[in-house]
């Protein structure tokens, strides 16, 4: 802490502040060129911000469903519905559906538990073990840590088993076992229902894949008490089959099914799942159709003209702002505001002062200037064999006559309407074409200007994870950084010479006080 004028009665202090602000003025216009430069890199981060949001955009205008949309309906929605892609025929089909696809499911035939008992799925077999009713013959408590394996079987599309095996050890307990079995990613899942006291085994997906008779009665699901099965078939009652009185063995699993369907009254399609998918069209199946179900399939030219118009829009509203920043004069008059004369405003002064300040930040820019005559360009020229249509102006997308639009599009709804209905292939190779030259389509020449003209300003600006000396305005900023601490630690050693000069100043004014207190307390007080 300072304090000055002891000696002299002047305010050192307030002096000493008056000097360091004339010598500060640099450090404000150091302090204002830093703000001017990040205000400056943030607007080009929002121009590339704007073209990434176009070129994002421009995914979907490559696509031919965009141009080729297309709507379905059902006669019987509830039993069967349909999706159709843009290569799909435009026109009516039959379906029947005559049975759907279901999951095979098996269980225990009977209770597991002992009578009188209850079984805990959650204790450790060990245990538990005690209260199942057919657990003679597994030994669990013996040696509880001893793993004994088990295995049961699926099948491929193909109708190839597949094993599986488990180990299963008196330290686990039953729902532990059945976890590890769903847990597997198998294709299968099972768990113990208390109330009933069975076991449930099912697969996941649907489908008859087991379609040998032979084979465990043709389940899905195999299990073989001759083999190492018997922790399903005898602890756990779970069986293929089910003997009747005439000594015949029954499918026990139900379910496993294939769906069933006639297409256009001649074709018959048996399908893994409840969907299936024919020329572009995917039929999915909810219910027994009564008798056949009419799916028409029909061209949905508005979903395609709202898509372009989307696009655009969203065109013509950067090419505004792209505009109206290049045409935008800087205000010189209104500097950025250091923090020294932020303190002394009002928020609402700061703010509408910033305003004004941060006009023409990118007044004239050669990189924005170049994209928006170089995407205009993209607009104008024809495509080559892009088919009936090779202009925009021949399905109705036009330049704004008005010069102060600065290249936007109109949109002759009806005309784009038309061509969408009567060649939408064509429209979307006047978009989307991929070829070179005059033969690349007009959202892929645009892709390629986007692109070009977000590096070029990502050299100048960056991004937000860029750092500072990979590109030119954070260098410049690292720059004037640089500058403002070394004249910082410079105003650090002029407040101090100018401190020690008035210090200087006091303790002579001291001096002299001392020996004209001397002298006349010699003359008796007179002088």
């Amino acid at each position: 802490m300072r304090i000055g004028g002891l000696a002299s009665g002047m305010d050192i202090d307030g002096i000493v502040k008056d000097l360091m602000k004339a010598e500060r003025m640099p450090l404000d216009k150091m302090e204002q060129d830093k703000t001017w430069l990040t205000w400056q890199r943030d607007a080009y981060r929002d121009v590339n911000k704007q073209l990434l949001e176009l070129d994002n955009l421009t995914l979907d205008m490559k696509l031919q469903r965009t141009f080729n949309s297309k709507t379905t309906t059902s006669s019987q929605e509830g039993a069967v519905a349909a999706t159709a892609t843009a290569s799909a025929s435009t026109g009516s089909y039959n379906v029947e559906v005559k049975q759907l696809a279901s999951s095979a499911i098996n269980v225990s035939q009977n209770g597991i538990s002992s009578a009188g008992k209850m079984f805990d799925p959650e204790a450790p077999l060990k245990t538990a073990a005690a209260n199942l009713k057919n657990s003679a013959g597994f030994d669990f408590s013996t040696d509880p840590t001893a793993e004994t394996s088990y295995e049961f079987f699926t099948f491929k599309k193909d109708g190839t088993p597949v094993q599986h095996t488990y180990t299963v050890s008196g330290e686990e307990s039953l729902n532990d076992i059945l976890k590890k079995i769903t847990d597997a990613d198998n294709g299968v899942r099972a768990f113990f229902d208390s109330q009933a006291d069975k076991v449930v085994i099912e697969r996941t997906e649907t489908g008859d894949f087991n379609q040998d008779p032979s084979v465990y009665l043709g389940a899905e699901i195999g299990f073989d008490s001759s083999t190492d099965s018997s922790f399903f078939v005898d602890l756990l009652d779970i069986k293929n089959g089910r003997k009747q009185a005439d000594g015949t063995w029954d499918r026990a699993e139900q379910g496993g099914d294939n769906a069933l369907f006639t297409y256009n009254g001649a074709l018959e399609i048996e399908s893994f799942k409840n969907s299936y998918t024919l020329n572009g069209i995917t039929f999915s199946f909810n219910n027994i159709t009564n008798g056949q179900a009419k799916i028409n399939v029909s061209s949905n030219t508005e979903a395609s003209l709202e898509k372009i118009t989307k696009y655009i829009d969203k065109y013509n509203g950067i090419i505004e702002s792209l505009n109206e920043k290049i045409g935008e004069r800087r205000n010189r008059e209104f500097k950025p505001l250091t923090e020294q004369q932020r303190e002394n405003m009002e928020e609402k002064e700061i703010e509408l002062w910033e305003e004004k300040a941060k006009k023409g930040m990118l007044s004239g820019d050669a990189a924005i200037r170049g994209a928006l005559s170089e995407m205009r360009n993209n607009w104008y020229n024809t495509v080559e064999g892009a088919g009936a249509y090779n202009h925009l102006a021949q399905i109705g997308i036009t330049t704004s006559p008005n010069y102060r639009d600065g290249g936007k599009l109109l949109i002759d709804e009806d005309k784009l309407r038309a061509a969408l209905r009567e060649n939408p292939d064509s429209v979307h190779q006047l978009f989307a074409a991929d070829g070179k030259g005059t033969e690349k389509g007009i959202v892929r020449r645009l892709e390629t200007t986007l692109e070009r003209t977000v590096e070029t300003i990502e050299k100048k600006a960056g991004k937000s994870t860029s750092l500072d000396n990979n590109f030119v305005l954070g260098r410049q900023l690292k720059n004037i950084n640089d500058r403002m601490d070394a004249f910082q630690d410079r105003l650090i050693q002029i407040e101090d010479r100018y401190w020690s000069q008035f210090t200087q100043m006091e303790q002579a004014i001291q001096k002299m006080n001392s020996q004209s207190n001397y002298l006349m307390q010699q003359f008796g007080g007179e002088f």
